[in-house]
């Protein structure tokens, strides 16, 4: 499985993600000639590499032509040229994204990442969606690393990614609103939204921004210590600030052993619920992607005969099955842990019999196949037959 691991132990930015991400698909022209589908100008792109703390990273700059030199293609708002940063709103955002001619997929991640802005500032200028006018994301350069960083991501096109816990710095920095308290209000509410593991660190200034908050809060599933992994590519892309430690994100990508196959496993014991009950709850758990069910009889407190009941299923699954077991039994606690299984992989084929085609389960081992008759199959043929089902286990028994 294809990884991508985020080390954001000097925080993150959307210019850093940028930068990382170029250093691993290595190829600055598939990302401007990307970009140029967004059909807007106003900008120039420098990329160049950056020393911090005799670490070299790519570093990216964003540079906006002076006011008079913008001339934007998707709209025209006269009172724009007063500002430096365009005043734009989600809405005008989308616009661009959904007018270019970019890969659908691009264009949805992108839409994400700028909707967790777009909920943050709403929230911090008590304002609605459609009323926040915030330069923090209807700029030019937030444009940029925001639909770069998506390009950049979906020609990767990781199986996985995973992050550190993210560091932010600590004290006061100046913006637009006057001092403001590091990690700033945007960073915490994107971070309080999402589950971004994060800290404060001790260095005396912002680490992450807005942009690169919303980025790492939409891409990690995960926020861990590096997993086991076979690195084979590390980029990295470097901060503008300098610091006291190295300010660059350090971006991996390798492999990691498949996890498809780790599941659930809930357990529940149950001393005062009928087995009507338990058999429905049976069954709406097997047809909400439960793996297995199955009851054991069990002697619990005060000699009470009951049932553990065993639920596996994949991880996705685990908070919409124990809803159903809370609603519909009168459990009050259920214990899980994450187990590892082997699967055989298998496939479903039809075989010739004396009987007829029939269907079967053709599995693979170490070299070896071996093919298991459908149950419900095997069955109709012994009803009509008047014979033995456990004869048809044997396959000799069908074919001969």
């Amino acid at each position: 499985m294809k990884i991508l691991y985020f080390d954001c132990s000097s925080g993150i930015s959307g210019n850093m993600t940028i930068g990382a991400l170029l250093e691993i698909i290595n190829d600055e022209n598939y990302l401007l000639n990307e970009l140029k589908k967004l059909n807007i100008d106003g900008y120039e792109i420098k990329i160049s590499k950056k020393v911090k703390n005799g670490i070299t990273g790519t570093y990216v700059d964003v540079l906006l032509e002076h006011e008079h030199h913008h001339k934007h293609k998707e709209h025209n708002h006269e009172n724009e040229h007063t500002h430096h940063h365009e005043h734009r709103n989600l809405s005008d955002v989308n616009k661009i994204i959904d007018n270019s001619t970019l890969n659908e997929e691009v264009k949805k991640l992108a839409k994400k990442i700028f909707f967790r802005v777009a909920k943050a500032e709403s929230k911090v200028h008590n304002k609605s969606l459609e009323e926040v006018h915030f330069h923090e994301v209807g700029a030019i350069d937030s444009i940029i690393d925001i639909v770069g960083t998506a390009i950049l991501i979906n020609k990767i096109n990781p199986d996985k990614i995973v992050s550190s816990t993210v560091n932010d710095g600590y004290g006061f920095i100046e913006c637009a609103h006057g001092k403001m308290a590091v990690p700033v209000p945007a960073t915490s509410e994107i971070f309080s939204n999402s589950n971004v593991k994060f800290r404060q660190i001790e260095i005396d200034t912002e680490l992450v921004t807005p942009t690169g908050a919303a980025i790492i809060a939409e891409l990690a599933t995960d926020f861990m210590p590096l997993p086991e992994m076979q690195v084979e590519k590390i980029g990295w892309g470097s901060g503008s600030k300098d610091l006291q430690i190295p300010n660059v994100l350090k971006v991996y990508y390798g492999n990691i052993e498949d996890e498809k196959d780790d599941i659930v496993v809930m357990e529940t014991n149950i001393d005062d619920c009928g087995g009507e009950l338990l058999g429905y709850t049976q069954e709406l758990l097997f047809k909400n992607g439960a793996l297995d069910v199955f009851f054991t009889p069990i002697f619990m407190k005060k000699n009470r005969p009951g049932y553990r009941m065993s639920i596996t299923c994949k991880q996705e699954d685990k908070l919409k099955l124990q809803n159903i077991i809370f609603r519909e039994t009168t459990t009050i606690g259920i214990r899980y842990r994450k187990e590892h299984r082997a699967v055989l992989k298998r496939e479903i084929i039809e075989i010739e019999t004396k009987y007829g085609k029939i269907k079967a389960k053709k599995v693979k081992n170490n070299g070896e196949e071996y093919l298991y008759p459908e149950y419900e199959e095997i069955k109709k043929i012994a009803e009509k037959n008047n014979i033995p089902l456990k004869n048809f286990y044997k396959l000799e028994e069908l074919q001969n």
